[in-house]
């Protein structure tokens, strides 16, 4: 999938726990696990709003595009 989640990469920085973002942003350890991972389908603009709070960043920061190159080779 060519979108990137960077979600560890801002965690680490802010030096914050999963378990304390997933408090402060009001979802589920697993479902923030989940996004961490980049095996989320989706993500609420709510959800992404309060991380971008609580971690003090722009969506950018989370999310990155990354064209798959190899997608026209069928």
């Amino acid at each position: 999938m060519p979108i990137i989640v960077n979600l560890d990469v801002m965690m680490a920085k802010r030096k914050i726990s999963s378990g304390d973002l997933a408090g402060k942003i009001g979802i589920t350890p697993a479902n923030l696990s989940i996004l961490k991972t980049g095996k989320a389908k989706a993500i609420r603009f709510s959800t992404l709003d309060k991380l971008c709070e609580v971690l003090d960043c722009q969506p950018g920061d989370i999310l990155e595009y990354q064209r798959d190159d190899h997608a026209d080779e069928t």
